[in-house]
């Protein structure tokens, strides 16, 4: 089925919604660390995943150029949260207010880091909906799940290559670098197909409800084209 112009349906500004909470919820989950045996994570693990599902699913139902757009929306909401966070957190507070340290921690977040995170989301993002779009065309819509795995590990793959060195490089020990890109990846996969049963239900309801299953045929992957949907 052939993408056509129409209004943007209910399903389509949910998952548009839960996307942009997820990133902006990652963002600040990723300022407590945790630690499970050897393995060393952020909070921020359980739930931007849950971006890369809903990437999926956009992806697969409506194709790479609503893709595109979710993901630069995603971008902005992320953005201006982190802005309005910065803001609040430079403002002085109440003499009688004792969370400075605490609302620092959260919202005061390094630019160097701040700047990885975005930078890694917008490629990582990109690249997953790339490789859905064109392993979907590759494979006349069959292997759903395969493609799903492996859109996630390129994505997140590249997400990691390009976060880690960028915000904890020179901070972290450089020989350890590998190990946790490695083990972030592994276990952001390892969630997708943990809940890749119910991703699969999801495409099929949105699917049947919509009547949408996009095929992206002759598109222009620019991913500064974004009012093109």
């Amino acid at each position: 089925m052939e993408q056509e112009k129409s209004k943007v349906s209910v399903l389509f500004m949910l998952f548009g919604t839960l996307f942009c909470v997820c990133l902006i919820t990652a963002n600040v989950l990723e300022t407590k660390q945790l630690s499970f045996g050897p393995v060393n994570l952020t909070a921020g693990v359980i739930v931007f995943p849950v971006s890369y599902i809903i990437n999926d699913v956009v992806s697969e139902v409506w194709g790479y150029q609503r893709t595109r757009m979710l993901i630069w929306m995603g971008f902005a909401m992320n953005f201006i949260f982190v802005i309005f966070g910065a803001i609040a957190d430079w403002i002085p507070g109440a003499d009688y207010w004792h969370g400075e340290e605490g609302f620092h921690v959260i919202f005061g977040l390094a630019p160097r880091i701040t700047l990885a995170s975005f930078v890694a989301f917008l490629l990582g993002s990109f690249i997953n909906a790339y490789v859905m779009s064109r392993m979907k065309l590759s494979s006349d819509g069959r292997n759903f799940s395969a493609r799903a795995v492996l859109s996630t590990v390129a994505g997140e793959s590249i997400d990691s290559v390009i976060f880690f060195p960028l915000a904890l490089g020179g901070v972290i020990p450089w020989e350890e670098m590998p190990s946790l890109m490695i083990s972030q990846v592994t276990l952001k996969t390892l969630y997708e197909i943990i809940v890749l049963p119910i991703t699969i239900r999801v495409v099929a309801y949105t699917k049947k409800h919509d009547n949408e299953d996009v095929y992206d045929k002759d598109i222009n992957y620019n991913i500064f084209n974004v009012l093109k949907i």
